[in-house]
């Protein structure tokens, strides 16, 4: 284990799963109504390794964290792919045509 003083300077993303009580819904069906679930504090989620619910600052930071994980992979499919093999070598400028143009050898 790691020696540590003081807080940590990052928060960890840590391992989350489905509350077994509402299986993750965030509430339980009651006779007539749903109730919020007490179990996970409506949220649908508990520690992995614990099965405790997170306390309500904590929840919303591991959430953030996650959001921001998820906007991050998304931009990062909506970006073209880089080119690779012999068409990266043809489409970039190697200033050896006529007046420092891209000469491709065709």
């Amino acid at each position: 284990m790691k020696k540590q003083h003081g807080p940590a300077f990052r928060k960890d993303l840590k391992l989350l799963n489905k509350c077994p009580d509402c299986q993750g819904r965030g509430f339980t069906n009651g006779v007539f109504h749903q109730l919020d679930c007490g179990a996970c504090h409506s949220s649908g989620l508990v520690e992995a390794g614990t099965g405790k619910p997170l306390e309500l600052q904590e929840l919303v930071a591991q959430l953030s964290l996650r959001l921001q994980l998820a906007q991050r992979e998304i931009e990062a499919l909506k970006r073209e792919p880089a080119m690779k093999g012999p068409a990266a070598i043809y489409e970039q400028n190697n200033r050896r045509g006529a007046g420092g143009t891209n000469f491709t050898g065709d």
